[in-house]
């Protein structure tokens, strides 16, 4: 349901905006009467079912101030965002949010917020931007290396009797134990190791190198200080390991008969053409890449944009939020993510600031052709964009884009779409009027306008 609200939009320096919020006193009435239903739902008084108290009941035993409070903490993100989409900003970084008084009975609710806003870009002569655009290529050694991953695949492990060398697996029972007691899990029976590539814990693989089939050993190891399991990390340990075989990784003939298995093809020089244009393929979607992303660059570096640094902070941040959020939803914690990165947050949003400034001085170029060409999707090509994003869920359902397009707009967010797809549009109009230069042309610009 959308809030009734109107806002007044005050800008300020350094990108930054204030926005006055007044919620209709009957949006206000509402959510105090849907906080009264949930107050209600925990309280007892005789007379009435758990449950079941009326909302006239809960606010007269609570009190219309406790009720009023715990709507306006209820809907105030709601609100929130509401304003947002009413005032039509684009915002960077969080808010400073300043309430108002408690309203009373057929009264309003006020609050504010000041917060950072896209930068706003005064463009240059932007049709016919030049950016250096390679010709895709792909070297010999690409397809070797496309081979040779292929026969790794493909290889097959033969038990060979002779001491075992790095890049040889061996089959090992071993039992781990520490000052005398075995490690919980730290037996293994018929496991399969490849020697020298780095899996398990630091002198493990190396001990087993010059071992054969039969012969016992002894390892003296100690776990990483950052080792996974805390109770392990940095104690010293003894391995007794028995090798029960030495097998060595025989990679398959590069002939035809490989060419057939790997590819279904019927020679190493069909094979060979098959990945030299599927990587041709994969390079010429790199190139076009590169070059929107060159020209882009360009036509920021053409316009007049002040970026301050604190919008450049803010959105430094913001990206390290998504990161960290997108991790913990994989069970990857702040602190652990922090300790594999080896440094500090404020580190890590140092390291991010210049790709944020890139990105705040693109956003505000896009957003000025956007204007400057008045393109404004129509329903049509927000469905066609949709009938692209759209991908199948676990279950390989697909949902249906009209259907998808109609919850957008009832949930009000359509704009938010016709918004990107406008991005999108204004992107591809500025790369389809710029003009590709070579490489090296634009290296011997780029040294003749550098200073020094």
């Amino acid at each position: 349901m959308a809030s009734d609200l109107r806002t007044t939009v005050t800008e300020l320096p350094q990108s930054r905006v204030r926005v006055e919020v007044v919620v209709a006193p009957e949006d206000v009435a509402r959510a105090a009467e849907a906080a009264a239903a949930r107050i209600g739902r925990d309280l007892k008084l005789p007379g009435f079912r758990k449950g079941k108290v009326p909302p006239a009941v809960v606010i007269g035993r609570v009190g219309r101030e406790a009720v009023v409070d715990d709507a306006v903490r209820e809907r105030l993100a709601r609100w929130y965002s509401a304003a947002i989409g009413e005032s039509g900003i684009v915002t960077v970084g969080d808010p400073d949010i300043t309430l108002g008084e408690l309203p009373g009975e057929h009264e309003p609710f006020t609050f504010s917020f000041e917060i950072g806003v896209r930068p706003v870009a005064t463009l240059a002569q932007w049709r016919g931007i030049e950016a250096p655009r390679r010709e895709p290529v792909v070297a010999e050694e690409q397809i070797d290396e496309q081979i040779e991953q292929a026969r790794d695949r493909l290889a097959r492990l033969e038990t060979v009797e002779r001491a075992a060398t790095t890049g040889d697996f061996v089959v090992i029972d071993y039992t781990g134990t520490i000052g005398g007691e075995q490690i919980e899990g730290g037996e293994g029976r018929a496991q399969l190791v490849e020697l020298a590539a780095g899996r398990l814990i630091p002198g493990f693989e190396e001990g087993l190198i010059g071992a054969s089939g039969g012969e016992q050993r002894t390892l003296d190891l100690r776990f990483p200080d950052d080792y996974g399991a805390a109770q392990l990390a940095g104690r010293e340990a003894v391995f007794e390991v028995s090798v029960a075989e030495v097998r060595e990784k025989v990679l398959p003939e590069l002939d035809d008969d490989f060419a057939l298995e790997a590819a279904g093809l019927d020679s190493v020089q069909e094979l060979r053409e098959d990945l030299r244009s599927r990587l041709f393929e994969v390079d010429e979607r790199a190139v076009e890449a590169e070059f929107r992303n060159a020209v882009l660059e360009a036509a920021a570096e053409a316009a007049s944009i002040t970026v301050p640094d604190t919008l450049v902070d803010a959105r430094a941040r913001e990206a390290l939020e998504r990161s960290l959020h997108s991790l913990s939803r994989r069970g990857i914690s702040r602190e652990a993510y922090l300790q594999i990165a080896g440094a500090t947050e404020e580190e890590l949003i140092a390291n991010a600031r210049p790709g944020a400034e890139r990105a705040l001085r693109a956003e505000a170029v896009i957003a000025a052709i956007v204007a400057a060409e008045s393109i404004e999707p129509s329903d049509d090509e927000l469905l066609a964009a949709l009938e692209q994003s759209v991908q199948p869920d676990e279950s390989g359902r697909v949902t249906d884009p009209k259907k998808l397009l109609t919850q957008l707009r009832r949930a009000g967010r359509l704009e938010d779409l016709r918004a990107d797809v406008a991005a999108d549009q204004a992107l591809e109009r500025l790369v389809q009027a710029a003009v590709a230069i070579t490489p090296e042309r634009a290296a011997a610009r780029e040294k003749l306008w550098t200073p020094g």
